[in-house]
């Protein structure tokens, strides 16, 4: 069981790293826009997050739960800003900032909590 949810950790990763690296990529660039990168790291990221609470739950040891309803309220409205804004050329640079800023805080959560 544990090798099953260490993949997971991986797959969360990965969603991390897409997410992330789709909207670094465009830091310097004129026209932001929601890429394919953001969008499948963002269900990535939910899904594997959803599975890995479910193991943690299953498991012995404490679950935060306080810790996992943040990181998923944060993710919720990632997704929904993903959601709302990936057919558009362009979006504003708030919703932009928005993803990237809350992307980092959710790592940061992960991390340091």
């Amino acid at each position: 069981m544990e090798i099953l949810s260490n993949v997971f950790v991986l797959l969360h990763f990965i969603g991390f790293a897409a997410l992330f690296g789709g909207a670094f990529t465009q830091l310097k660039g004129p026209n932001r826009k929601i890429n394919a990168a953001m969008f499948h790291g963002a269900l990535t990221q939910v899904v594997t997050g959803l599975i890995l609470v479910g193991f943690a739950e299953m498991g012995d040891g404490d679950v935060n739960h306080m810790k996992i309803g943040i990181k998923s309220l944060v993710l919720v409205v990632i997704l929904v800003l993903v959601l709302m804004n990936r057919k558009k050329d362009k979006v504003s640079d708030g919703v932009f900032w928005g993803v990237f800023a809350l992307t980092l805080l959710n790592a940061g959560i992960a991390v340091f909590w």
